[in-house]
């Protein structure tokens, strides 16, 4: 299958979007796994799909699968990209969009120069919500890494993430805990 795509990048994010309005898409786990690998495929942290809404009133729907395969609600650098995208290849001329996606609707907005501003929406903080596993809610958890624990901090912007502070970024071992 030849596949139409372009790669993009939002704050480190590194993606692959793919248009699926004008063209067919069907992507299966294992092969969205192949194409995200960075030594056999084309490498990315995540694929977005560019769909047709399913519902009147929207633009589009969008779609975030990781690099592994498995589908997300939703990435804020990512629907950054996604907006952009759209405009770039003449899906659309509008500045404000209204965007379907797995968490609900979004309604990225072009300011012009390259520039996307989204509203995320409000952060889930419950470990049920994202999923985490902790007997109750807390400030922080601590996470067993590398033959220790780590403190963390939980959310989720429709994608879940593990906030560690650290005094120093550039010295931060990225590497072995990340």
């Amino acid at each position: 299958m030849k596949l139409k795509f372009s790669k993009m990048h939002g704050l480190g994010n590194d993606f692959m979007v793919v248009d699926g309005v004008r063209q067919s898409v069907s992507l299966s786990t294992e092969q969205i796994r192949l194409l995200g690998n960075r030594q056999l495929g084309i490498g990315f942290d995540q694929l977005l799909l560019v769909e047709a809404p399913r519902e009147a009133g929207h633009d589009f729907r969008y779609r975030i699968f990781n690099n592994d395969g498995g589908e997300v609600e939703q990435c804020g650098n990512g629907a950054r990209c996604f907006a952009k995208f759209v405009r770039d290849e003449r899906l659309t001329d509008k500045s404000r969009i209204s965007v379907e996606t797995a968490r609900g609707v979004i309604s990225p907005e072009y300011l012009g120069d390259g520039q996307v501003r989204v509203d995320m929406g409000v952060p889930r903080f419950a470990p049920a919500d994202l999923p985490f596993l902790a007997d109750a809610e807390a400030l922080t958890y601590a996470l067993p890494v590398a033959g220790g624990d780590v403190e963390i901090g939980i959310a989720s912007m429709g994608n879940p993430h593990a906030v560690q502070l650290v005094d120093d970024v550039d010295a931060a071992p990225v590497a072995e805990i990340g």
